[in-house]
């Protein structure tokens, strides 16, 4: 009968895992100090394999500082954790699919992984700057003072040091890389192959936070560094240079990525005109491109239908389409036809070469007199409505081609996002006040436009968005109001530590949970107001997501079964019949499995009576789970008859042997699909 196990998986296990799938051949088995047999990777075979490419020395460029090993394993360390679901704390916990985490976000990224790797679109990060002083998530890897002298103590034979991070950065820059790399290392686990992160950070810390990005991501992977206007009123009496900006770190999943155009504006929109009656505005744009040396059969001669003079395109440059499309062009204005004239010097001088390596290219020339010709094009040209190719100075200027407004395609986000775009810090504390009765709880949020342009240039109508330092929750605002905007149906998934705070509210996760409420509150009164001014018979506008599901990270809710001979008890050994800790819940159970099967803990959840037991069926026919106690066979099946895809019983919840012996045959009858395991 399999069980399930319980515990996050091990990520030195998984990456020895993908080692073996690549080079089975560098795979062995060792015995550990429990005399157990497990596998190993033979470095010496994995050094034959790759060569000359296997590093040897300890001089490298890179990028270090003590207790960076310990960082990188404690982000493949497994932890025996888990969510635990708190409803009360909740809203429209029965239908939302957004998560509010309460915990360590380390441990959570952990907990995540086993659901949501590859699945975030987008994940952006807060993380509180590098002050000098002891960090909220006091991770066991943070090094002490001697720890650190005797390990930056690290020099070659020479006396020169052998690591990048010198000891004058401090030990709490250490700290803080430390802190930072593993959550990096496991966001990127989580993120699509089409995802990003975007990390806020300031200039204290944004040379280390790019290095450990180029680390985690790869520096191919960077996007950009945004240079956000977050204050535009700076006090006079300030020390040195004011700082009136702050950073935006952009890294990708994969090289490639990008971003989605912002919408457009009025100033964008008031570029394009309709001078020649066209119905769809346009607005002037030349008709050449670079590089002409290495595009000589696109330089050539075009007679101009008014005045009758050959045009070139200017030098080093060339004409922007082939020679049969400007002759298809032209042919609108007046009757044209290829011909061959003594131009090559001229040519080769617009392209940069000799001339005697200049192709045959014949010019386009008019078909008919030049007066002929003139007439022509002005009846065109006073006619309106002109063809792609028009001429400036009412027919006398230059070529030029008409660009038509594409209402579709947006802006380009550049690295300069100004406060007037998406808002300043000020802005942001005026936010939460007007949602907090005029006083702001939170003394460093985000302003919700800074927030939008995000997910207006990296997220999808349909994805998940995370956000795993949330602070006041400005994310979580920004994505219902999102949603409310374009209808879309966006998740987000917020982690925050419940870190202790003075006032009206106890820990900021009190403070996040409550603007979350309060937000949706404000938007689905502005949809109320909406709705009631429609007209009679018009589609009422429809509510997004404006839930979310409060789970709280805790120990497993299972006793520690994982006793060696001598630690083991006669009374301990009667413990363990109900191997479930006191106080933790039906449903607790059930949201410790739901990852191990890969269910998000989003899934709708659904309660039945089979039998007289409870039984939870998860997302539709995906799970059935009963954690009653003295479940009989008529309970099994009657799930079985259900034909999940998996279903969990607890193993001592079984009414006796016989139930024991049945579970998976009465699968095997009524449901040979469905996987039977037991907790």
């Amino acid at each position: 009968m399999e069980k399930i196990e319980l515990g996050t998986p091990d990520g030195t296990v998984e990456n020895i895992e993908r080692l073996a799938e690549l080079f089975p051949q560098v795979v062995t088995e060792v015995q550990d100090e429990n005399n157990e047999i497990k596998r190993a990777v033979d470095f010496d075979a994995l050094r034959d394999l790759l060569g000359d490419v296997a590093e040897e020395g300890r001089e490298r460029y890179q990028f270090t500082w003590p207790g960076k090993r310990e960082a990188k394993a404690e982000a493949r360390r497994p932890i025996f954790k888990t969510m635990i679901p708190e409803p009360e704390k909740s809203k429209d916990w029965d239908t939302t699919e957004n998560l509010y985490i309460e915990g360590d976000n380390l441990e959570a990224l952990k907990i995540l992984k086993e659901t949501y790797a590859g699945k975030v679109k987008l994940i952006y990060i807060d993380p509180p700057y590098n002050t000098g002083h002891d960090f909220v998530y006091d991770d066991d890897f943070a090094k002490s003072r001697g720890e650190y002298d005797a390990e930056s103590g690290d020099f070659n034979e020479e006396g020169g040091r052998l690591v990048a991070n010198t000891e004058s950065n401090g030990r709490f820059h250490s700290d803080w890389c430390s802190m930072m790399y593993p959550r990096l290392l496991l966001a990127r686990d989580l993120l699509a192959a089409d995802g990003a992160i975007f990390i806020s950070i300031s200039d204290a810390e944004s040379r280390n936070m790019r290095n450990l990005c180029d680390e985690a991501y790869g520096a191919g992977c960077f996007v950009a560094c945004v240079t956000w206007q977050n204050n535009t009123s700076p006090r006079n009496d300030a020390k040195g240079i004011p700082y009136v900006t702050d950073s935006v770190l952009i890294y990708s999943k994969n090289p490639g990525w990008q971003p989605l155009h912002l919408p457009r504006t009025d100033e964008m929109d008031s570029r394009y005109e309709s001078p020649d009656g066209d119905p769809q505005p346009w607005t002037s744009s030349p008709y050449h491109a670079p590089s002409a040396k290495t595009h000589k059969g696109m330089v050539y001669a075009v007679q101009h239908p008014f005045s009758g003079d050959l045009i070139y395109p200017p030098a080093g440059r060339h004409w922007s389409h082939e020679q049969s499309k400007v002759l298809e062009l032209m042919n609108e204005w007046a009757p044209y036809q290829l011909k061959a004239i003594d131009d090559v010097e001229v040519r080769a001088d617009i392209c940069g070469v000799a001339a005697d390596v200049m192709p045959e290219i014949p010019a386009v020339i008019l078909a008919v007199p030049k007066q002929q010709a003139a007439e022509i094009a002005s009846a065109r040209l006073n006619a309106g409505n002109w063809p792609e190719f028009y001429f400036t100075g009412n027919g006398q200027g230059g070529l030029r081609i008409k660009k038509h407004l594409d209402m579709t395609r947006g802006k380009v986000p550049t690295t300069l996002w100004l406060a007037s775009d998406v808002g300043t810090n000020t802005e942001a504390t005026n936010e939460l006040k007007a949602l907090f009765d005029g006083s702001a709880p939170f003394d460093t949020p985000k302003p919700v436009r800074l927030m939008r342009r995000i997910l207006d240039i990296a997220s999808s109508k349909d994805c998940t968005v995370l956000d795993f330092f949330s602070g006041s929750a400005s994310m979580a605002q920004a994505v219902m109001e999102k949603n409310a905007e374009d209808g879309g149906n966006r998740r987000f998934v917020l982690v925050q530590i419940p870190e202790k705070t003075t006032g009206q509210f106890s820990t900021l996760t009190e403070i996040g949970e409550e603007r979350i409420r309060r937000a949706g509150a404000k938007i689905a009164a502005g949809i109320d107001k909406e709705n009631e001014q429609l007209e009679l018979g018009a589609e009422p506008k429809s509510y997004p997501d404006l839930g979310f599901r409060v789970l709280r990270i805790d120990s497993s809710n299972m006793k520690d079964s994982y006793l060696k001979p001598g630690e083991t008890t006669q009374a301990g050994l009667f413990d363990q019949i109900d191997n479930v800790k006191e106080g933790r819940s039906d449903l607790d159970l059930l949201f410790e499995v739901l990852p191990k099967l890969g269910i998000p803990y989003s899934a709708k959840i659904e309660e039945r009576m089979l039998a007289d037991k409870k039984v939870f069926f998860v997302d539709g026919d995906k799970l059935a789970a009963c954690f009653d106690a003295n479940v009989g066979s008529d309970t099994i099946e009657e799930m079985a008859k259900a034909k999940p895809w998996y279903a969990v019983i607890r193993d001592s919840s079984m009414a006796g042997d016989a139930t024991h012996a049945n579970y998976e045959e009465l699968f095997r009858t009524y449901s040979p699909d469905t996987v039977p395991q037991v907790i």
